[in-house]
């Protein structure tokens, strides 16, 4: 059998066909939706201090949600992405608000101290 350009053109042609296909249907990101549910969980949990990106958080896991039910499955895992990491940021701007109310109560009873120091 005679081997010719125009029979390996086609071949070559279905093969990046085949490859781009397989690039295009990406899997569900179950993992990835699970995480942002557990990192948004954690974060509804203890970053009062952060209502915005909380709340930023929770609507783009109710997009990744609803992208997943489209079988949108890249925007869902775009979207799960954003989510888990809008839910760390809630949670270090909380500890970070914490951290400062902590630090404005210490210097408050060192100058406390220092006061009852002075006067004796």
């Amino acid at each position: 059998m005679k081997f010719n350009s125009t029979h390996g053109q086609g071949v070559l042609a279905l093969a990046l066909a085949l490859a781009l296909a397989a690039c295009a249907s990406a899997p569900p990101p179950k993992e990835q939706l699970a995480v942002a549910n557990a990192a948004v969980d954690q974060a509804s949990s203890n970053s009062a201090d952060a209502p915005a990106e909380l709340a930023s958080a929770r609507d783009k896991l109710t997009r990744a949600n609803a992208a997943m039910a489209a079988k949108d499955y890249v925007a869902a895992r775009q979207l799960a992405e954003q989510a888990s990491a809008d839910a760390a940021l809630a949670q270090a701007k909380a500890r970070s608000a914490r951290s400062d109310r902590a630090l404005i109560e210490l210097r408050e009873s060192i100058q406390q101290l220092q006061a009852q120091i002075n006067r004796s």
